[in-house]
């Protein structure tokens, strides 16, 4: 079976997928890097080119994207490797026709990528402050001694959500045991959490950028419906999680890497390190 590999290394988290000629995902993997963005590639590329369905994969192209792009290019002999703006957009486009505004938000890091007529115009990153991040959910998750996969649906219960106020995660926190000790309902402050941190990111990576639909949510945060509900609400339109939200700049440098082959006309560099 022939594929293509996609591999997205961030800060906390490395995404590898592998798609076909048409772009369908044959397998994925979401794992942690842990510090180790090398030896996670490698364990990774193990796990992915293991036969599918009893069939041995062949990789004929790869592409790599993400903070860690250029250590991932080498490691696997990259045929493109592309940032992760270019990538996300690429791919986004495909899977959410005519998209306008991408809201995608990882571990460490955040960023807004607006599109239009299909090409990335202007984008925003946030990688200072953890407010706008996966890691603040995580950690009022811990405090709250709750597993991260809980936040979502409990949050999604709330009928009075609990209004935190300023953009700073340490006052979040601050203000966060102060509304415990008051009292509120777990999933109501859990609720305030997410609208939060929805809020913080619109006032910081999408501040003076134009939102407009259709909207694309992605990245790990994307899996939480509390914050999907969250978004909504504050931009008052709908928006849209694509299918394999939490790989798609992964996904995106696969597409980048075929359409560069195609016009190059060469085969994959292959894969050195996969083994």
């Amino acid at each position: 079976m022939k594929a293509y590999l996609g591999i997205d290394v961030g800060s906390v988290t490395t995404k590898l997928v592998a798609l076909d000629d048409h772009y369908n995902v044959l397998a994925s993997l979401y794992l942690r890097t842990r510090g180790k963005p090398i030896e996670v590639v490698q364990q990774g590329l193990r796990d992915l080119t293991r036969p599918l369905d009893g069939t041995a994969v062949e990789i004929v192209g790869v592409g790599a994207t993400g903070s860690g792009r250029y250590l991932a290019g080498v490691v696997v002999g990259a045929d493109v490797i592309k940032n992760e703006i270019t990538a996300h957009a690429v791919a986004t486009s495909h899977f959410v026709p005519g998209v306008q505004t991408i809201i995608e938000i990882g571990g460490q890091d955040s960023k807004i990528i607006i599109l239009r007529d299909g090409v990335a115009v202007e984008f925003g990153m946030n990688t200072v402050c953890a407010a706008g991040t996966g890691a603040f959910l995580d950690q009022q998750a811990a405090r709250l001694n709750m597993s991260i996969e809980d936040v979502g649906p409990m949050a999604l219960q709330s009928k009075t959500p609990v209004r935190f106020a300023g953009r700073c995660t340490v006052f979040a926190e601050s203000d966060m045991i102060h509304k415990q000790q008051m009292g509120h309902r777990v999933e109501d402050i859990l609720y305030g959490l997410c609208q939060a941190m929805a809020r913080n990111y619109l006032n910081n990576v999408g501040l003076g950028k134009e939102t407009r639909e259709p909207v694309a949510f992605q990245g790990g945060v994307a899996f939480n419906k509390g914050m999907i509900r969250a978004f909504e609400e504050a931009l008052e339109m709908p928006v849209h999680v694509p299918p394999h939200h939490e790989v798609m700049g992964a996904i995106g440098a696969v597409m980048l890497a075929r359409e560069a082959m195609r016009r190059a006309r060469h085969a994959s560099k292959g894969l050195p390190s996969a083994t």
